[in-house]
């Protein structure tokens, strides 16, 4: 006689889940790097994202290695965290190989509108034209961008107090992102990076679903819903002598 697992079986956990190894990767190589410019800080230049040098001398490879160097501590703490509370489900969701395309592309689309907006003929997009821009933030504002797409309404603790729905959470990062962008005093942080990150995602989303982004954000939410009560409950369905190994609940 086959046991079947009970629904009602209680369990705690701590966070969305363990690391995967794609985000264990993207962790480690984070943090190997911030100990590295940490003790040479002349690769900091070489690295990060300089708009100038870009245009001028081609360093394209900054527009990927800006987004593995952080400024301190902090600064890599929270994007990490994250990352792993918010690229967790997404990657379960999406599975590993288009969860590091949407990554990469959202963190390096970032870069590259980054160095358009500093050739803009404004003084506060004329300031980031020499600036050296770091952090992963642009893939993680992209990666909150989906999972408010695909959880909508799910709180998340804004300063780790106040409760609000993730897709109301996004709007305000937006905004907040937005109107930094067009300020002068960015208090050191690459706005219009941030808010690249969120225009890219978008994009690309957009261009993998057609016309419509969630239309291809339901489909592999359901899906992984689906597969995921097969897998609770078990449960063997009927139908043609080839469906043997078919489940549904």
């Amino acid at each position: 006689m086959r046991r079947y697992p009970s629904p009602y079986a209680s369990s705690f956990s701590f966070g969305p889940g363990p690391l995967s190894t794609a985000l264990k990767g993207i962790i480690i190589a984070n943090v190997v790097m911030f100990f590295a410019t940490t003790f040479v800080h002349a690769l900091v230049p070489v690295l990060g994202l300089v708009p100038a040098l870009v245009v001028r001398n081609l360093w394209v490879w900054q527009l990927a290695t800006y987004m593995f160097l952080h400024a301190g501590l902090l600064h890599i703490l929270f994007n990490m965290l994250a990352l792993w509370m918010f690229g967790t489900e997404l990657e379960r969701v999406w599975g590993t190989r288009y969860f590091l395309k949407y990554y990469f592309v959202s963190g390096i689309g970032a870069g590259v509108l980054t160095v358009l907006f500093s050739l803009l003929p404004f003084g506060f997009a004329q300031q980031l034209h020499q600036s050296i821009v770091i952090g992963a933030s642009g893939a993680v504002y992209a990666l909150l961008l989906a999972y408010a797409l695909y959880f909508p309404d799910r709180p998340i603790y804004m300063y780790f107090v106040f409760p609000i729905p993730a897709k109301v959470f996004v709007l305000i990062m937006g905004a907040i992102a937005f109107y930094s962008s067009l300020s002068e005093t960015g208090g050191g942080i690459a706005n219009a990076t941030h808010l690249g990150g969120l225009v890219v995602g978008y994009l690309y989303l957009k261009g993998r679903s057609g016309a419509n982004p969630l239309a291809e954000l339901k489909y592999r939410y359901w899906k992984w819903k689906i597969n995921r009560v097969r897998k609770k409950f078990d449960v063997y369905s009927g139908g043609r002598a080839d469906d043997w190994d078919r489940r549904v609940h």
